[in-house]
């Protein structure tokens, strides 16, 4: 685990499941449906259980008929898991990083962080956003992240007082530390 201080807010990287993290909210890479898939979107509502499945519903009924767009975020609660809440966000399938495939990352990022300050949320956890099933390149998205993150609470980083990006291996883990330790240099530990 590595971390910095950022204004007033912790922000961290590790390896873990973030299915059990002790936060206000966990972050959902999910797909336009809402209603679950492989990888972090699929554990997410296999441990949050059918409050989770029905609110997504409802969000789809009552907002997005055709799915949540690619770069959106919305919340709901956290049904069995630790979190209080999942904030839902669909991050860009990549196709080769000439389809707006970096700028709707960013926005997957901006929007969830935005959506937990209005949501007062003061502690929550990212996936690695994008880079399982829908192939962002794991440094490429390390880079968005980080220094999405980074700059967001900069601005806003007295709102929130933790923020973690849980990543599932060590593989990917290392790819994140690089750009993690290059940003966190940049400001006084």
């Amino acid at each position: 685990m590595k971390e910095c201080q950022i204004n007033k807010t912790l922000f961290k990287i590790k390896i873990g499941d973030i299915t059990e993290e002790n936060v206000d909210a966990i972050v959902n890479a999910a797909n336009s449906s809402l209603l679950g898939g492989g990888g972090v979107d699929g554990a997410i509502h296999r441990k949050a259980g059918s409050k989770l499945e029905y609110e997504c519903l409802k969000i789809r009924e009552e907002q997005y008929p055709n799915g949540l767009p690619t770069g959106e975020a919305v919340i709901t609660s956290g049904g069995n898991l630790k979190a209080k809440y999942v904030i839902h966000t669909v991050g860009p399938v990549w196709i080769d990083g000439n389809h707006k495939e970096y700028e709707l990352l960013r926005k997957s990022y901006e929007n969830s962080l935005k959506l937990a300050i209005k949501n007062k949320i003061k502690s929550i956890s990212f996936p690695a956003i994008s880079t399982g099933a829908f192939g962002f390149p794991i440094d490429k998205a390390a880079e968005i992240s980080i220094n999405t993150i980074f700059e967001f609470l900069n601005k806003e980083g007295n709102l929130i007082d933790e923020v973690n990006i849980v990543l599932f291996n060590e593989k990917i883990y290392k790819e994140f530390e690089k750009v993690f330790m290059k940003i966190c240099s940049k400001i006084s530990l």
